[in-house]
C-alpha cells in the first residue's frame, strides 16, 4: 500500500512538473491573520497641521533606554510632520498639558492604574485619555518597543533593513483618544540578525538577542558568555594526549576528539572549572547564558557508560542533558541567575523517551531539528526529512511528522526551549529557497506547543536569495506568530523593489513558492537540481515577469535590488541548462561568463555558504555550471 501511494505521488508530481496538471499560483496563503489598521474613533492629535502642543515626558532620572525611546519619538515625529516635540522631565510639566508619557513617570498614577507585572516581559500597554498617551512597558525594553510600535503601526514608519527605512510625510499625526491596547511578544527570546545589523535595528525589529553586544541604550539584549561549539574550549583537544578517556570512544575501539565523553565525571570537573573562570572574566554585565555545544559531527561516544544512558532513557541526548544539568548545578551557587543551554542537534536532536529525565529549571535545550525538515510544506503535514540516500520511497513516500512531534516532546522535558532555525539553502544560497510559505505556520506551531524562543536564523553573514525580505518577515512572525505575512511582504516589496516592480516580484514569488511546493521538498541543504521542477510554460512566464520588473520605472537603488534578485533565477537556469544556458548552445560559455560578471558587479561573491567564487575570471571554468564555481 505504501509503495502504491508513492507511485501515485510520483505520477502526480510528474504531471505537475511537465504542466499537464496546472499548479495554481494565485491566492497563495502565506499565513497569519489579516492585518487591520488601528482604528481612530475619537481623534487625539499629536501633531495637527504641522504644529504640536504635545510634549514627550520622561522620568527625571530616566535610563539610557527610556532616553532612547524619547529621542526616537522626537526624531521620527519631526521627520514625518516637521514638528519637534520637546522632551521634558516629569517634574517640569503640568498634569493637564498634552503629553506622551514614556515609561514610568510621576504623572501616571493620576491618569490610569497600570499593572506592569501583568504584562509579559518586553510587552507594553498603550493608553490614551484624550490628553495623555502613555507608553508603559513591562520593562524598559518593552517601553522602547512600545515607542517603535507607535511609530510603525500608527504613524507609518518602517525599518526594512538596517539601511532602508520609510518615513511618510504628514502634517497630521492622530491616534484614537480612547486607545487602550496591550501588546505582548509571541516568543520571549527572539533573534534574527540580518547583514549589517546593529543595536538600533535589533530594537526597531524587536529582536532581543545579540549574543555579544549588550545594547544598553537600546533596552539591553540577551548575551552569552560562550556560545555555539563551546565544548572544545571547555574540554580542549590538547588534553587528549594525557586523557584520551575524556573523549569519545568510537565503534572501532579508538578514541576521537570529534566528541567529548559526557558521562565521564572528570570531564564535568574540567568543563566546570574552565566555565567558571570564563564566567568570572566575562566583560559583558548582561551575559546570563552559557552554552554546551558539541562539534559539528555525529561521532558521539560509544563507551559503556554512555551506551547505558542511551539505552535507559531511549535517546542519545541523555548524556548531554544529564551533563548540562550537573554543569548547571555546579555553577549555580556562584551564578544563580544564569540559563544553561545545550544543543539538541544531529544525533542528540531526539528527546528522551523516558520522561523522568528532565532538564533543570535553569537548563534549556536549543533544538536544531529544523535543519532536516522540509521547508516547502507545513511542518505538521510533511514528514520528509533531509537524508543522504535518495530512494524512490524517500522522495515520494509518506512519512509521519516525527520532527514536529519531537519538538512537542521536548517541551514535556524542559520548562524553557529555544529553536535554532535555519532559513536559507546553504548549498545553493544564490538560488530561490521555498520557505516563505511556511515561515508563519512553523512559528505558529512552535508557539502553540510552548516553545520559548528563537535564538538564531542564519540571516547574518550569508548571502541568500531574497534574504532581506525573509529576514524582515521573520522578525514580524517572531514577535507575533499571527502576523499577516502577505501584508508585510507587499509592504517590503513596494519599498525595496519599487511600487512599479513589486507586483511582478510578488507574482514571481507566488509562482515559485507554489511550483516548488507542488513538485519538491525543500531542505536547508538542497542541491541545484532539488529546487522544484517547472514546465516550459512556467519558465517562459517567469522570464517575462523578470523582464517587466527589470524595465520598471524605479530608483537606481531599487533597480539594483531587482537585478540582484533576478540573478537567483539566472543562477537556477544556468544550473539546469535552461534557455541561453542550454548545454548545446554555442554561446553558453559567454552566457555563463556574463552571469559571473553580473555576480561580481552586484557584490555577490558566493553562490553557496561553503565557499566564495573565484576572484579572477581566469580561475573559472565556464564549461561548468555555476554551482561548481565555488
Amino acid at each position: 500500500m505504501a509503495f502504491f501511494k508513492a507511485v501515485i505521488s510520483f505520477l502526480e508530481i510528474l504531471l505537475l512538473s511537465i504542466g499537464i496538471i496546472p499548479v495554481k499560483t494565485d491566492n497563495i496563503d502565506y499565513g497569519g491573520e489579516k492585518y487591520t489598521p488601528p482604528a481612530v474613533v475619537n481623534e487625539m492629535y499629536i501633531v495637527e497641521d504641522g504644529v504640536s502642543d504635545c510634549k514627550i515626558v520622561i522620568a527625571e532620572n530616566a535610563s539610557e533606554t527610556i532616553n532612547t525611546a524619547a529621542n526616537e519619538l522626537q526624531t521620527y515625529i519631526e521627520k514625518i510632520s516637521g514638528a519637534k516635540l520637546e522632551i521634558v522631565a516629569d517634574n517640569d510639566i503640568e498634569a493637564q498639558e498634552k503629553a506622551i508619557l514614556v515609561g514610568e513617570t510621576a504623572l501616571e498614577d493620576a491618569i490610569v492604574d497600570i499593572d506592569r507585572n501583568a504584562i509579559k516581559a518586553d510587552g507594553f500597554r498603550l493608553y490614551a485619555d484624550g490628553t495623555h498617551l502613555i507608553i508603559a512597558g513591562a520593562d524598559e525594553r518593552g517601553t522602547l518597543y512600545g515607542a517603535y510600535t507607535l511609530l510603525e503601526e500608527y504613524f507609518g514608519v518602517r525599518w526594512f533593513t538596517p539601511t532602508l527605512e520609510r518615513v511618510p510625510e504628514s502634517e497630521d499625526l492622530v491616534i484614537d483618544a480612547n486607545l487602550d491596547r496591550t501588546v505582548e511578544p509571541s516568543f520571549a527570546i527572539r533573534r534574527n540578525d540580518c547583514a549589517g545589523t546593529n543595536d538600533a535595528h535589533r530594537a526597531r525589529t524587536k529582536m532581543n538577542v545579540s549574543f555579544w553586544q549588550e545594547a544598553k541604550a537600546h533596552g539591553g539584549a540577551l548575551t552569552y558568555v560562550f556560545w555555539d561549539a563551546s565544548l572544545p574550549s571547555l574540554v580542549p583537544d590538547s588534553l587528549f594526549a594525557e586523557h584520551p578517556e575524556y573523549f569519545a570512544l568510537q565503534p572501532d575501539g579508538t578514541r576521537s576528539t570529534d566528541h567529548v565523553c559526557l558521562s565521564n565525571p572528570e570531564v564535568l570537573e574540567v568543563a566546570v572549572a574552565s566555565a567558571r573562570q570564563q564566567m568570572r572574566d566575562c566583560p559583558r554585565e548582561t551575559s546570563d547564558h552559557v552554552h554546551i555545544g558539541q562539534k559539528d559531527n555525529s561521532n558521539y561516544c560509544r563507551c559503556e557508560s554512555c551506551e547505558e544512558l542511551y539505552e535507559r532513557y531511549g535517546s542519545i541526548c541523555a548524556p548531554t542533558l544529564i551533563f548540562t544539568n550537573n554543569f548547571a548545578d555546579a555553577l549555580d551557587d556562584e551564578f544563580p541567575n544564569f540559563t544553561f543551554t545545550f544543543y539538541a542537534y544531529l544525533e542528540t536532536d531526539k528527546p528522551p523517551q523516558d520522561l523522568s529525565l528532565r532538564c533543570n529549571p535553569n537548563v534549556a535545550p536549543v533544538l536544531c531539528g529544523l535543519h532536516g525538515a522540509c521547508r516547502s510544506h507545513p511542518l505538521t503535514e510533511c514528514g520528509h526529512y533531509d537524508i543522504q540516500e535518495e530512494t524512490f520511497m524517500t522522495m515520494f513516500g509518506e512519512y509521519e511528522t516525527t520532527i514536529a512531534e519531537d519538538f512537542k516532546n521536548w517541551t514535556k522535558v524542559a520548562d524553557t526551549t529555544y529553536i535554532y532555525d535555519y532559513t536559507i539553502n546553504f548549498l545553493n544560497s544564490a538560488q530561490f529557497f521555498s520557505n516563505l510559505g511556511t515561515l508563519q505556520s512553523t512559528m505558529k506551531y512552535m508557539h502553540d506547543i510552548g516553545i520559548t524562543g528563537y535564538v538564531y536564523n542564519c540571516g547574518d553573514g550569508h548571502y541568500a536569495a531574497f534574504n532581506e525580505l525573509r529576514n524582515y518577515l521573520l522578525c514580524k512572525v517572531q514577535w507575533d506568530v499571527n502576523a499577516d505575512v502577505e501584508y508585510h511582504m507587499i509592504d517590503f516589496l513596494n519599498e525595496y523593489y519599487g511600487e512599479a516592480a513589486a507586483p511582478y516580484i510578488k507574482e514571481i514569488l507566488d509562482i515559485q513558492t507554489a511550483q516548488i511546493a507542488a513538485t519538491a521538498h525543500s531542505f536547508d541543504f538542497d542541491w541545484h537540481y532539488q529546487s522544484g521542477y517547472y514546465p516550459i510554460s512556467k519558465i517562459n512566464k517567469l522570464d517575462r515577469l523578470w523582464k517587466k520588473a527589470l524595465k520598471a520605472d524605479v530608483t537606481d537603488e531599487q533597480m539594483f535590488n531587482i537585478e540582484v534578485a533576478n540573478l537567483s533565477w539566472e543562477y537556477f537556469k544556468a544550473n539546469q541548462f535552461l534557455g541561453k544556458y542550454f548545454f548545446l548552445n554555442p554561446l553558453r560559455l559567454k552566457a555563463n561568463e556574463d552571469l559571473y560578471d553580473a555576480f561580481k558587479e552586484h557584490g555577490m561573491n558566493r553562490v553557496s555558504s561553503f565557499g566564495t567564487i573565484p576572484e579572477n575570471k581566469e580561475d573559472v571554468d565556464f564549461m561548468l555550471r555555476p554551482f561548481n564555481w565555488k
